[in-house]
């Protein structure tokens, strides 16, 4: 099995020992995102919204890296830390899929890296 390690300046460098994706033959494995700003190093969390799309922004630049879009992505999952979020998270989620969404899960975790509120990993297909 090859794997091609995907990463780019365009989203934040990993935080720990992994890679931000794995490509495989033609599936595409995206490491969870987190509000990071790739420019500025800092968090964009003014709010849930804001860190879902810086999230989903971060996840975008790693696509692109691959040659991807999310028009690609075949599953998502989100860890979010208060359920009580969800419709402000899902509706800011929903507007970069145009319709075409993923399967997916949303899990409430008790703790994220960097004690955000929102981390998304994704796997996509070419």
């Amino acid at each position: 099995m090859d794997k091609i390690i995907i990463n780019t300046p365009d989203a934040p460098a990993p935080i720990g020992p992994y890679n931000q994706a794995i490509m495989t033959g033609d599936t595409l494995y995206l490491s969870g995102q987190v509000c990071i700003n790739p420019a500025t190093g800092e968090l964009d969390n003014k709010d849930v919204q804001a860190e879902t799309h810086r999230s989903m922004q971060n996840l975008k630049a790693v696509l692109q890296a691959a040659g991807m879009s999310f028009k690609n992505v075949v599953k998502t999952t989100i860890f979010i830390t208060d359920m009580k979020k969800f419709g402000e998270i899902n509706e800011v989620y929903g507007k970069y899929f145009e319709g075409d969404y993923p399967a997916r899960e949303t899990v409430q975790v008790a703790a994220l890296p960097k004690f955000v509120n929102v981390e998304i990993s994704m796997i996509a297909v070419k």
